[in-house]
């Protein structure tokens, strides 16, 4: 049996603002020792991240994102059911999050009911460059991002 919450950092950490969610999650697992919760990383999305939150009670996402409406730094809590349809996983060929969720669902999957499900999202501006840094911007919302991370394991709140 899984331990009951799963706080995940999504991204690639050699792609400059895109590693942001693991290098979030790598703080947050420095600093947080709870029993019942358990520390990964994942570069997947849509159907493939099902494997990776299955069995969970409850998951924490920290992810980039880019809305082309916030500025770099702004960071977001939001549920699956908020992200905008027009977000995907990064491929033509695969489902949004949402999309994923009702298909694991559908197909017996023990996944995490929406609600239980946050995305802790920041808002990047360089997901293109090779690099293993956040851009300052960025780099500068990784405590507020682990704050935030954190206070949601502290309190349980969805």
């Amino acid at each position: 049996m899984r331990p009951a919450t799963l706080v995940l950092g999504l991204g690639n950490p050699i792609l400059t603002d895109d590693g942001v969610g693991i290098h979030v999650v790598r703080a947050v697992a420095a600093r947080c020792r709870r029993d019942g919760v358990t520390f990964a990383e994942a570069s997947v999305g849509g159907l493939r991240l099902l494997d990776v939150i299955a069995g969970y009670e409850r998951v924490i996402m920290v992810d980039a994102m880019q809305t082309g409406e916030g500025q770099p730094g702004d960071i977001y809590r939001l549920h699956p059911n908020e992200l905008r349809a027009s977000l995907h996983s990064g491929s033509t060929h695969d489902l949004s999050l949402p999309g994923a969720l009702a298909l694991g669902r559908g197909m017996g999957m023990t996944l995490p009911n929406d609600e239980a499900i946050v995305i802790v999202a920041v808002e990047v501006e360089d997901v293109l460059t090779f690099g293993e840094t956040c851009t300052p911007t960025v780099a500068a919302a990784i405590p507020r991002a682990v704050e935030a991370v954190l206070a949601k394991l502290e309190t349980g709140e969805q």
